[in-house]
């Protein structure tokens, strides 16, 4: 048996071509490559526009690959959906989302799109923009406390669903029956979180990336200020809110890793007592396993930074009633060297310009009593040379003498 591998969650046909659902909140089928698989079950997993999905019963053995339209049951008539999952791995997402069929509606595929059916789809699609727009004038002329966020058409265009924001319970039983005299359609209103609202409308994060909400986030867990403190992030909501004016949800993703390392550490509210004064938490370095102390407890004065061991230490010495001198352990490498500096120069001494000028001069019985012996020290030198110039000619006639008696012999 052949197997093909699956490049980037795309299903190969008999013909090799692929077809790429790279949709928001795609779901990577990583059993589509398994011929077994594809027969285990007649469920086909569909997903209308932005996150919303349903699952379906292929009663009829229509042929579905990932990617494929198709018009499935819906009330009243029919809606058109993209194919997004099948297989065994449909079972597992209904396990996953607590669905039994034997306990649920089950709605049936009816056929592959049609191009007419497109076309009404297409058409309905089109009327969505300037729905939400009218029905937000409308919920504003009845002074109702809530935001339509998105309008969604059904495939065939008879049932238009409206999503909504609202702090508090809102009264919207007025709303819909001006709604569907205005539109004709049937009504439907959902509420939404405003973190729904950011993943509807997309866009691009601090970060630089897609927001996680509008590219594979389904689930929404609350996020609270905690998880900033943990991992010593500034309380500013400016930089905590995000797109959804909510805590971002990406605080969430490292918070177990820093509650883990944090076991080790000693509490901030201890204070280290050493002989020189009180030390105060200033802040902590998780992975690094280092702690800032100050020597203030409301400004960064005289910050040390010292591990962890050293903090359990010192306060272990300070629990025994004992104070070190320092907090810093000085190690032998570190210690300094004292160093002895020499006048070697004389550069030290006020009056090295005056004992200059002594040596140059001096006064006149000084240099009188100097001439004595510079006279005798002269008298040698010059013995010296004498004696030299003497030897001289000695050496002199030697060599003359060789030179005459090597004459002859030429």
């Amino acid at each position: 048996m052949d197997y093909k591998l699956d490049i980037g969650g795309c299903c190969m046909n008999g013909n090799g071509c692929r077809k790429n659902t790279s949709k928001k909140l795609a779901t990577f089928d990583w059993l589509c490559d398994l011929p077994e698989t594809k027969i285990s079950t007649d469920f086909v997993e569909v997903q209308f526009k932005n996150t919303r999905k349903g699952y379906f019963l292929n009663s009829t053995k229509i042929p579905l690959e990932k990617g494929d339209l198709v018009a499935v049951e819906a009330s009243p008539g029919h809606d058109i959906g993209e194919v997004t999952l099948t297989g065994q791995l449909v079972l597992i997402q209904m396990k996953k989302n607590n669905l039994n069929p034997e306990k649920i509606e089950v709605r049936r595929v009816y056929r592959k799109a049609r191009p007419t059916d497109l076309e009404k789809y297409e058409e309905a699609k089109g009327r969505e923009q300037a729905t939400m727009i009218r029905s937000r004038q409308i919920a504003e002329d009845l002074k109702l406390n809530m935001k339509i966020g998105d309008v969604e058409y059904q495939g065939d265009g008879n049932k238009a669903i409206f999503y909504y924001i609202a702090d508090e319970r809102v009264d919207f039983r007025q709303l819909i029956k001006v709604l569907a005299d205005a539109f004709k359609v049937r009504i439907e209103m959902r509420q939404i979180g405003a973190r729904q609202e950011a993943g509807r409308i997309g866009g691009i994060g601090p970060c630089g990336r897609e927001l996680c909400c509008a590219s594979w986030m389904s689930s929404f867990v609350s996020v609270s200020t905690s998880a900033a403190r943990y991992q010593d992030i500034s309380l500013n909501p400016q930089k905590l809110a995000g797109q959804c004016a909510k805590l971002k949800c990406c605080m969430n993703y490292e918070v177990d890793a820093y509650v883990d390392a944090m076991k080790n550490f000693p509490s901030k509210e201890i204070q280290l007592e050493t002989k020189d004064g009180s030390w105060y938490h200033f802040k902590t370095d998780v992975f690094k396993g280092e702690m800032t102390y100050s020597s203030s407890p409301n400004v960064a004065a005289n910050l040390a930074i010292l591990p962890v061991e050293r903090v359990k230490q010192v306060i272990a010495m300070n629990k025994a009633g004992q104070r070190p001198e320092k907090l810093e352990l000085v190690k032998e490498s570190e210690k300094e060297i004292p160093i002895d500096f020499q006048n070697v120069v004389g550069q030290d001494s006020l009056t090295r310009f005056d004992q200059s000028k002594k040596k140059k001069g001096g006064t006149r019985n000084e240099q009188n009593e100097s001439r004595p012996k510079n006279r005798e020290n002269r008298n040698r030198q010059n013995q010296n040379k004498d004696n030299r110039n003497e030897r001289k000619p000695i050496v002199l006639k030697k060599k003359n003498q060789q030179n005459s008696d090597e004459k002859p012999t030429e």
